[in-house]
C-alpha cells in the first residue's frame, strides 16, 4: 500500500531512482508483488545502491555474486538484463 500510495506513478527526474524501478519491476515479473518489497534493501546492497554506471560495469564474479545472493531473487536471466549483459550459465 505505502509504495503505491507514495512510489508508484510518482514523476521522477532522477536516473538512480528511475533504474532503481526499472530493476525492481524487472525482478518482479512473474512473482508476487509483496516479494520485491521484501527485498528492497538486499536489492540496493546487491546492486549498489542502483547506480547505473556501475552495474552496467559488473563483471563475471560479480554476476555469480548476485546468484549466490539469497537476499534477492536469484534469476539469472533477470540479472543479466539488470546489468545489461548476457548471463553465462553456472
Amino acid at each position: 500500500m505505502a509504495y503505491h500510495d507514495r512510489e508508484w506513478g510518482i514523476p521522477l527526474h532522477d536516473d538512480n531512482a528511475l533504474f532503481e524501478f526499472l530493476v525492481l519491476e524487472g525482478f518482479q515479473a512473474g512473482l508476487s508483488w509483496f516479494t520485491i518489497p521484501r527485498k528492497r534493501e538486499n536489492f540496493r546492497r546487491a546492486f549498489d545502491q542502483f547506480q547505473p554506471a556501475i552495474a552496467s560495469h559488473y563483471d563475471e564474479a560479480k554476476h555469480h555474486a548476485l546468484r549466490a545472493d539469497a537476499g534477492i531473487v536469484r534469476n539469472c536471466l533477470k540479472i543479466g538484463a539488470a546489468t545489461l549483459k548476457t548471463p553465462k550459465p553456472f
